[in-house]
């Protein structure tokens, strides 16, 4: 029995160790099996990063060391084998620590979208400057990038670039119907041609990557949007030129209900107007000054002769109005104020009764109370149309005593000077003058700091930049976005020729990316007056000119005539006989003895000559004027 049990014991045992193998051995197997996968993986890894290191494994033994070894390369590879976030890059090219000549860029990928091109007038420093452009260096130079020029409205320092701009490179403009007109008008006088596609307010279109929406907006020229653009990497909001007026003169505020919308859809950058942040509460309605004219014009008993913007259409449609309205026929004077007149009337800004328009050269048989003229000259340009009545120089209109004579603007800094000598004049012709000072005749078109809160609050953009301003500008409206509550490293105030590079998440800011120079024209001249000429044309304003010619015989090294000094705008010469003689013997001199041993090149001599004489003659006279030696090789 006990046999019986041992041998059973023994027999179970025996299963036991059997299906212990069996087990073992699967086990084995399946470990086997799963190591093999992994080596397979790994050899395969291995291989492909070999393969992106520039490694070629021989065996399996060798790629699996390589997969080994640089396991943490790898992991770091696979992180940046993530598909990283599109990103867009922001290039402001003018409009920034400056007003004018406004004009930025967004590149995706490889396309750049333009949003305005603007100009700027000459400040007192730019002796004989006619306008200031953007430079265009980086556009011209990425040409072929390049799909589409968008409008946000018709005034110089937005569109005043444009015929400058097609001269160089073909390039599509969307635009509103009057900001178009007016361009094309542009074109037509410097004899070009070019791609002008209608847009309206509410209208969304394609511009190469860039979908596009224009957001009707209220300013102080009709047809002025803001525009909703959207690409895979960010979608930015632009204001261009704005105020928000509940009661504009044509009857079409701005679509605030629009602006809510987008700001619900969520913008990652907005870029917002910044010429009135200075200013605090509501800009004024454009229909306050329409109440303020029509006082004006019910007291009126003489002609009226009215000087505004040419491109405020509003304001001219309001004059025309109340020209009716009081029986007055209205006629245009200015080359600009015709201009835009002619194509208002033509698009259908400006309505009014067949008969209230007449030629300025058919006013004379129309009775003084029955007339208004509407003018350029509100900024007191010295050529302009009522800047010449002023000065009795205007060929159809003379200033006659009780005629009521109204500047509707406010001077734009810089031309206080040029208004106020054109005021005084108006006050020696013993008219009625009506301007900033003395009445209410003028409101901005640019929002202030209640506007631009509705604005920041309306948009809620995740990244905020100011434009359209100078450094002050800028500073301040940073300030009130912070107040709002937006993040202080989440607004970035740039420079003409930085690069803001903008994805969903984050943005960051580079100095000094591409060229964004003013360029100076100058005539027909384009950027071929930069600083040293200017520098010469503030000395001879400054100082007048020199010239001192001189006959030189360069084989034997001795002065054969001369010199003979000439004087242009430094002293009168008759008058001055002895300071003239002077000079003419320190020239002598330096001339004999920088030839004295000898010919050396004529740059030599002449820098020797300008030196001792600039020398002397600031000691004579503490006058710095421009001295130009000219020789003659005889």
């Amino acid at each position: 029995m006990r046999e019986n049990n041992k041998n059973n014991a023994q027999e179970k045992n025996t299963r036991a160790k059997r299906n212990g193998q069996r087990n073992n051995h699967s086990s084995e197997r399946r470990f086997n099996s799963r190591k093999s996968g992994e080596n397979r993986k790994a050899d395969a890894a291995g291989d492909r990063l070999g393969r992106e290191l520039g490694l070629k494994p021989k065996t399996q033994s060798s790629a699996r060391h390589t997969a080994n070894i640089h396991r943490g390369a790898r992991t770091r590879n696979d992180t940046h084998a993530r598909k990283k976030p599109e990103s867009i890059k922001i290039f402001p090219i003018g409009g920034l620590d400056e007003i004018g000549k406004n004009m930025t860029l967004l590149e995706y990928k490889d396309q750049i979208l333009i949003i305005d091109c603007g100009m700027s007038f000459p400040d007192d420093s730019m002796y004989g400057i006619d306008v200031v452009i953007p430079d265009f260096s980086y556009v011209v130079k990425n040409a072929a990038k390049v799909k589409g020029l968008i409008i946000t409205h018709g005034h110089e320092d937005h569109i005043g670039g444009v015929p400058y701009l097609l001269k160089q490179i073909n390039v599509p403009i969307y635009g509103t119907p009057l900001s178009l007109g007016l361009i094309r008008n542009k074109l037509e006088e410097h004899g070009i041609r070019g791609n002008l596609n209608v847009i309206h307010a509410g209208d969304t279109f394609r511009v190469g990557a860039f979908e596009i929406e224009a957001i009707h907006t209220t300013h102080s020229i009709a047809d002025a949007v803001c525009y909703f653009i959207k690409t895979p990497a960010a979608r930015i909001f632009h204001t261009g030129d704005f105020k928000i007026d509940y009661t504009p003169v044509d009857g079409d505020p701005i679509d605030l209900g629009r602006l809510a919308e987008i700001g619900d859809s969520g913008v990652d950058l907005m870029m917002c107007d910044s010429t009135n942040v200075v200013r605090p509460g509501y800009t004024r309605s454009e229909r306050v000054v329409g109440e303020s004219l029509d006082g004006i014009f019910r007291e009126a008993e003489n002609r009226i002769i009215i000087a505004t913007f040419s491109s405020n259409v509003n304001r001219i449609q309001k004059i025309i109005e109340l020209s009716v309205k009081y029986g007055r026929k209205f006629a245009v004077s200015g080359r600009s104020m015709d201009n835009v007149v002619k194509l208002a009337m033509e698009l259908g800004y400006l309505k009014f009764p067949a008969g209230s328009y007449v030629e300025l050269n058919q006013t004379r048989g129309i009775p003084d109370s029955k007339l208004t003229i509407i003018t350029t000259g509100s900024q007191g340009e010295p050529l302009s149309a009522l800047a010449r009545m002023a000065a009795d120089e205007h060929r159809n209109v003379k200033l006659k005593k009780g005629d009521t004579v109204i500047l509707s603007s406010t001077p734009v800094p810089g031309n206080e000077k040029s208004v106020s000598r054109v005021v005084n004049q108006l006050y020696q012709k013993q008219v009625h003058v009506i301007y900033n000072e003395n009445a209410d005749i003028h409101v901005s078109g640019h929002a202030c700091q209640e506007d631009l809160k509705l604005m920041h609050s309306l948009i809620r953009p995740k990244f905020f930049m100011p434009v359209h301003g100078e450094h002050r500008h800028l500073i301040i409206h940073r300030q009130l976005a912070e107040q709002l509550g937006e993040k202080k490293d989440h607004i970035f105030i740039l420079s003409n020729g930085d690069q803001l590079t903008l994805t969903k998440k984050r943005a960051i800011r580079f100095k000094n990316v591409v060229p964004a120079e003013d360029i100076m024209v100058d005539g027909l001249g384009i950027g071929d007056v930069g600083n040293i000429v200017l520098k010469d044309r503030q000395l001879l304003s400054e100082s007048g000119l020199i010239l001192v010619v001189a006959g030189v015989d360069t084989g034997s090294g001795t002065l054969v005539s001369g010199p003979e000094i000439v004087s242009r705008g430094f002293v009168y010469v008759k008058e001055n006989e002895g300071l003239i003689a002077e000079s003419r013997k320190v020239a002598q001199n330096t001339i004999e003895k920088s030839l004295a041993g000898g010919f050396q090149d004529w740059n030599s001599l002449k820098n020797d000559v300008r030196d001792d004489l600039r020398r002397f003659i600031f000691q004579k006279t503490r006058r710095s004027p421009l001295i130009l030696p000219v020789f003659l090789q005889i």
